[in-house]
């Protein structure tokens, strides 16, 4: 499996993730530009999540969450206001969270979500 099907493998995870604890999948891999994407737009009692993910096989180099860098988030948040500013419904809550997935031996995910992250 290349990286990038890992990652799309990843990304796969957490929409089920998502859905099986209520959540309404908008988007995935929505695009502001070339550099600037959100994995997966969800919506969870009239508030948007912008989540990204990131899957690695242990925690070797540090967790998954941990490869979350500022300017990721900083990206992130400026492409979960171009998708408010451009979207058809007028939403007035979102935040960013985070799926942090170490996919063990026998291929059994392990999840860790990080709801609402602060950008400070």
């Amino acid at each position: 499996m290349t990286n990038k099907e890992f990652g799309k493998y990843g990304e796969e995870l957490a929409k089920n993730f998502l859905i099986k604890k209520g959540y309404k999948i908008l988007e995935t891999n929505y695009r502001y530009s070339r550099i600037a994407e959100i994995d997966i737009i969800a919506l969870k009692n009239n508030t948007l999540h912008f989540v990204e993910v990131k899957t690695r096989k242990s925690n070797t180099f540090g967790t998954p969450i941990e490869a979350i860098t500022r300017t990721k988030l900083n990206s992130i948040y400026n492409c979960a206001k171009f998708y408010i500013q451009n979207s058809n419904k007028k939403y007035t809550k979102f935040q960013i969270d985070a799926i942090g997935i170490i996919l063990k031996e026998n291929n059994s995910p392990e999840f860790n979500f990080l709801e609402n992250i602060e950008l400070n």
